[in-house]
């Protein structure tokens, strides 16, 4: 039974191919012949089963009705296998009148065919290649999007300032420390920005500005490092406007603020310069 059904299924595959040949068919009347002779044995045996059943019952009619009820089941199913042999068999005649049909088929229809698989194959194709070109344009633009997100960041932003201020672009390093200033007001380098916004106002010698913005540093954000070098810095700019009181005050109070900041040194000299 399962052999035939395996005869079958090659059989389907080769009327769907539309390739079989004279030796196909010669295989497949062989496996025929094969399953009329199984066909044959199995009748022979379902006769001798029932010969032997019939016997079984006239000697054993007494204390074996298990081993009758088994017997019948076997009869059922060598008779259920007869059936299904039948069916398959006519299947598989059916199958060889077709391949038979298919084999004589001109060839021109087998190269419809081939034509028709070719440009099937390069429709494939083109549509491949246009979504791998679709795929790369999208990558791309991903790319750029990250660029641009990465250039929003407070790091990203805070070191064009920086940059910009060593290229001595003071004007680029000033919108680059308030944009910073703006958008992130609480973040760890804002103090930085301050003091570093207040160093392009000193470098344009916009003094007055350079100490507003020291100032914030030196208020709003007493505990960060930058505060000894916005003092210094602080003390410088009221010198150059000329008030050199508020420039030895701020001074002093560098010194005794943060005796051990490296900016004291400085602070002292520049005190002891004053007149």
């Amino acid at each position: 039974m399962q052999m035939s059904r395996i005869v079958v299924a090659g059989l389907a595959v080769l009327f769907l191919a539309g390739c079989a040949t004279r030796n196909d068919l010669a295989v497949v009347r062989q496996d025929l012949d094969e399953m009329k002779g199984r066909t044959l044995r199995m009748e022979r045996d379902l006769g001798g089963v029932r010969s032997e059943t019939r016997e079984g019952l006239e000697k054993n009619l007494k204390g074996v009705q298990g081993e009758i009820d088994n017997l019948r089941r076997s009869a059922a199913d060598l008779q259920a296998n007869l059936d299904n042999a039948k069916v398959d068999m006519q299947v598989l005649g059916g199958k060889v009148d077709d391949l038979s049909q298919q084999s004589r088929k001109p060839a021109d229809e087998i190269a419809l065919l081939k034509e028709d698989t070719d440009r099937r194959q390069s429709a494939v194709e083109a549509r491949l290649e246009k979504l791998e070109k679709g795929m790369e344009e999208l990558q791309k633009q991903l790319a750029e999007q990250r660029s641009r997100e990465a250039e929003k960041t407070p790091d990203a932003i805070y070191q064009r300032g920086i940059d910009a201020y060593k290229a001595n672009d003071l004007a680029k390093a000033r919108e680059q420390f308030m944009r910073f200033i703006e958008l992130f007001p609480n973040h760890d380098l804002t103090a930085n920005a301050h003091y570093w916004l207040g160093e392009t106002y000193y470098s344009d010698k916009v003094y007055d500005q350079a100490i507003l913005e020291f100032e914030k540093v030196i208020k709003n954000f007493p505990t960060k490092g930058k505060v000894p070098a916005a003092l210094l810095k602080q003390g410088m700019a009221f010198n150059e406007l000329g008030d050199t009181k508020s420039a030895r005050f701020v001074y002093k109070k560098l010194i005794e603020n943060y005796p051990l900041a490296d900016e004291v040194k400085m602070a002292k000299e520049k005190l002891k310069a004053l007149k």
